[in-house]
């Protein structure tokens, strides 16, 4: 769609921001809002301020792994309509006009509106990139990540204020031109999940019933594996694989620089089932660990498993080492380092198939946080092919697997487009960069 431009315009006097329509108002921050504070109201719903998401319950998301105080009495008290900035992160995005009652952290600032306007055209403007980019220039600090906006330097930027009707034009046509390009966006993810189900559906088929439909069958003994091709072997994968754990180390052990060390975190969010270092960028340790540590030390074809996940599904994720590599396995992390005669890769798809992950599933006890023993993995079923057949299987997996990722790749890559598009939409439309008055029904 192509968007005209306003009939006449006059310079902003930022350099960001660039020539606005003649007849908008430029306000400051403190000329609309006044900050509040109202605390002592532990009760109210906990609220937190998203760069993706603006203001929402906290929890409804699991990825804040910033925990409430037990103490909620100094938290604020946060009404719709009211402006909520984390002002340690207002350079990422993390501003917001709320539509929720409720509680923020003591370490967030609140304004409360002076005067009526359109709140989500208020709300889409702070969040624009290109008043994001002001946020920038005006916090301070050394570190990247703690940098902080002072309060007067915020409300002295200046907000762009068309009159109210056009206010409520703008946001008539974002809330039409945003919904159809989440219509699309989620068509995509729904894509994306059918082809990720299909291609856990062919793994757990090859490697449950083999390539050979004739083959005869056998009962394998276990409800959630069926029969299994007659001549495969049922055993317990204690009796596949030697096991150990990776080193006993925290976060202040890692830097950019020394031996590359797989954490549980790079296997949940990066490398799941396969890694090479040489590829796939790792934190290090110093080279102090190896004199002490060497059966930490991975080799290739060794598989490291995350001993603790966040949700049930992540139990029993791993990853595996594919590249001759120095490498160390590193918090909590389980090593299995198999025997030979195997197929490394089969295992792999093994390890990753619905049969063998339920398993691990059944035996987990948790609320908040999963433990995976060896214990667990030791005693579970594995099933083994002949090495022909599991070579035969990899070279199946692999190929189908190859279309499987191309094709949500490309459905990915129109995801990130359309993510473009809508934010591009918005920060024009907001900052007059365009003029949707007549595009409003």
């Amino acid at each position: 769609m192509d968007f005209k431009e306003y009939p006449s315009y006059k310079d902003s006097g930022v350099e960001w921001l660039g020539k606005i329509p003649e007849h908008w108002e430029q306000k400051p921050i403190w000329s609309m809002f006044t900050r509040t504070k109202r605390t002592n109201h532990p009760n109210e719903l906990l609220l937190s301020v998203y760069r993706d998401y603006g203001v929402i319950p906290k929890n409804s998301r699991n990825d804040n792994h910033n925990r409430a105080s037990e103490d909620l009495t100094p938290y604020q008290l946060v009404l719709p309509n009211d402006l909520v900035i984390n002002k340690m992160k207002a350079w990422q995005g993390s501003i917001a006009i709320s539509e929720y009652k409720g509680i923020v952290s003591p370490a967030y600032y609140i304004y409360e509106p002076k005067q009526s306007y359109c709140s989500k055209y208020i709300h889409h403007l702070i969040r624009s990139v290109y008043f994001i980019q002001s946020y920038k220039n005006f916090s301070k600090g050394i570190r990247v990540n703690q940098w902080d906006l002072e309060h007067d330097a915020f409300t002295h930027i200046n907000l762009l204020v068309p009159p109210l009707t056009e206010q409520n034009h703008i946001i008539s046509f974002l809330d039409s031109e945003t919904s159809r390009i989440d219509n699309l966006i989620t068509k995509q993810e729904k894509l994306i999940e059918t082809l990720e189900k299909h291609r856990k559906s062919v793994i757990s088929h090859a490697v449950t019933k083999g390539l050979d439909s004739n083959v005869p069958m056998k009962d394998s003994g276990v409800e959630w594996l069926g029969e299994v091709p007659e001549h495969w072997k049922i055993l317990q994968t204690r009796h596949l694989f030697n096991f150990g754990k990776g080193l006993t180390i925290t976060k202040e052990d890692l830097s950019d620089e020394g031996i590359p060390c797989i954490n549980y975190g790079e296997i949940h969010s990066k490398y799941g089932f396969e890694f090479n270092p040489l590829d796939n960028p790792l934190k290090c340790v110093s080279h102090d660990f190896i004199e002490s540590n060497k059966n930490c030390l991975l080799n290739e074809g060794d598989f490291i498993f995350a001993d603790t996940s966040e949700d049930l599904e992540g139990s029993g994720n791993f990853s595996y080492l594919n590249q001759t590599s120095t490498v160390f396995a590193g918090y909590h992390t389980i090593i299995a380092r198999p025997k030979s005669g195997l197929n490394h890769r089969y295992l792999a798809y093994m390890f990753d198939s619905q049969a063998y992950r339920s398993q691990v599933r059944t035996e987990m006890k948790g609320v908040k946080v999963y433990s995976v023993s060896q214990g667990v993995l030791k005693s579970r079923l594995a099933w083994l092919p002949s090495i022909k057949e599991q070579v035969e299987i990899v070279k199946l997996l692999d190929e189908k697997s190859s279309k499987i990722d191309t094709l949500i790749a490309k459905q990915r890559e129109l995801i990130t487009k359309l993510k473009s598009y809508r934010t591009s939409i918005i920060s024009h439309a907001v900052t007059g960069k365009i003029d949707v008055r007549d595009l409003v029904a």
